[in-house]
């Protein structure tokens, strides 16, 4: 087995390709994991969202997530952290919260927001909005595709250094009404002199915001937990275009924040003392390598940061030894307006199949689907590193209906002249310009759902996972020696529900040694 121990008592959870890895189901099985190697039923004092915001969804435990990290299914660990780097909206986690904390979830008790972490609020969601009407009906562009959450709104805020911080609820409520009002001006200037939105599609914004909230908590108010006025974004509309019911906005959020004042507090310390403890610490990541809104391709990134150094940002602690576990699936998806050189034909009857179950946590959107491209993994390996490596939804790929193969896995690409690219060109304008090259797989014609031993998968099933392994390491290290140490292959997924999980993967080495590459 491959179980090897993990290199530190911090463990980053990143996605290694454009999002939707199935991230969150990778937090149970590591604390499960630890329980048993350790000997001990809390080994893992924190797990720690890291960035971004209710833009990142994560399915944990059956549970869709946004704000709250996706350790809340785990009753044994201790403190569930949102750190420094994330921007949120406190009645976002009060909307998450008490649901949960009604049918069994201890959550409140366990909550810890730093201090430093940034308030999010529906002014960002409008300028979210408005900034997409900009680059469509202004600008002549497609929109980006955003979640509409207002992320890039919030982290535009601390460029500019007008945040709002949770520490800010701890202080008296004038200082708060009086950023809120500069929040607000600065707002309603730029969507009304900059974006230049007409007033009817001003009036617009706030049914659509009260639409998609009505709809993401339908369960809550059928239980009874929320009135649908809570949802209602009509409120804080003003009676004239371009104005915002001011006092009717500062004190709605004024009691969300003091709702949470028990659990804003310093998670430095929180995660010292663990760290001193020798207890563990999971990282949990939103959006994945190539959304990093710095190494990504705008305008199809995220506004925050995305692989593991960001840990340490957020936690507000020194950088030291950390554990990274990089998260992908055995087929690739996108959603917005992403270049996607591997997408798969709308003609192939994989498609059909994939799209079925392929749609955003956040936002319910019909992702894209396509071919495993081991290009951009192998990259996320080069550039950002990981120790560790899950595959998920292997069983999505068994042959059904009129879907008989082959797999394919992107092993290069390659411009009109004929020139091979083995790393992901950082030039949109070229990268837009090239194809896929393939290697073909035999697909295999078994339910692998069921499957928990590796040796009772199918012959087909593991020469395609050796292959999506060895196309990674030799995209990452192309025309050069392989390293002495490879990523560990830990887990690979064969189906959604937590059992549904493969742990007794080969070393990486005999994976690589026993399967053949095809030509």
């Amino acid at each position: 087995m491959s179980l090897e121990p993990f290199q530190s008592k911090i463990i980053a959870d990143v996605g290694i390709s454009m999002g939707d890895e199935g991230k969150g189901r990778l937090i149970s099985e590591v604390v499960n994991e630890l329980c048993l190697s350790t000997g001990r039923d809390n080994p893992v004092g924190i797990v720690m969202k890291v960035n971004g915001g209710s833009n990142s969804g994560h399915t944990a435990g059956g549970l869709k997530l946004n704000l709250l990290p996706a350790g809340v299914v785990e009753k044994n660990v201790d403190s569930l952290a949102v750190g420094a780097g994330v921007v949120a909206d406190p009645r976002k986690f009060l909307w998450e919260m008490q649901p949960l904390e009604k049918r069994g979830y201890d959550i409140k008790r366990r909550l810890l927001i730093d201090e430093k972490t940034m308030v999010s609020d529906p002014t960002h969601r409008l300028l979210d909005l408005a900034w997409e009407e900009y680059r469509s009906e202004t600008l002549g562009e497609s929109p980006r595709g955003s979640t509409g959450r207002g992320i890039t709104p919030s982290y535009q805020d601390e460029v500019g250094q007008w945040q709002i911080w949770y520490g800010d609820f701890q202080g008296p409520r004038d200082l708060f009404a009086r950023k809120m009002e500069q929040r607000i001006d600065r707002a309603l200037r730029t969507i009304q002199h900059v974006c230049r939105v007409s007033p009817e599609n001003w009036s617009s914004f706030f049914q659509r915001l009260t639409e998609a909230e009505q709809r993401a908590n339908q369960a809550a108010v059928e239980e009874g937990i929320f009135p649908l006025a809570e949802f209602d974004f009509h409120q804080f509309a003003g009676s004239e275009p371009f104005t915002l019911n001011q006092e009717a906005l500062i004190e709605t959020y004024w009691q969300a924040g003091q709702a949470l004042i028990e659990n804003i507090g310093d998670l430095r310390e929180e995660v010292l003392r663990t760290l001193r403890e020798e207890r563990y610490i999971i990282g949990e990541f939103g959006q994945s390598f190539w959304l990093d809104k710095r190494h990504g391709f705008p305008p199809n990134v995220t506004a925050s940061h995305t692989y593991t150094p960001e840990f340490f940002q957020s936690a507000g602690v020194p950088n030291q030894a950390i554990h990274t576990f990089g998260v992908a699936k055995a087929y690739d998806t996108k959603v917005g307006t992403h270049i996607f050189l591997t997408e798969m034909e709308e003609s192939c009857p994989l498609t059909a199949i994939l799209k079925k179950i392929e749609f955003g946590t956040s936002t319910g959107r019909q992702r894209m689907v396509g071919w495993f491209d081991a290009v951009e993994k192998g990259d996320a390996l080069r550039y950002g590193g990981f120790q560790d490596l899950m595959i998920n939804k292997l069983d999505a790929l068994s042959q059904q209906g009129d879907w008989q193969g082959p797999l394919k896995i992107c092993v290069a690409y390659e411009d009109e002249e004929g020139r091979r690219y083995h790393h992901v060109p950082r030039r949109d304008s070229l990268r837009g310009k090239l194809r896929p090259i393939y290697r073909e797989f035999p697909c295999w014609q078994e339910d692998i759902s069921t499957v928990r031993n590796f040796a009772d998968l199918p012959l087909e099933a593991k020469d395609y996972f050796a292959g999506m392994i060895r196309a990674i390491v030799e995209c990452a290290y192309h025309d050069e020696p392989w390293p002495p140490k490879l990523p560990n292959v830990r887990y690979l997924g064969v189906g959604p529900d937590p059992s549904q999980i493969i742990k007794d993967l080969p070393p990486v080495t005999e994976i690589l040694a026993d399967h053949s590459t095809p030509a």
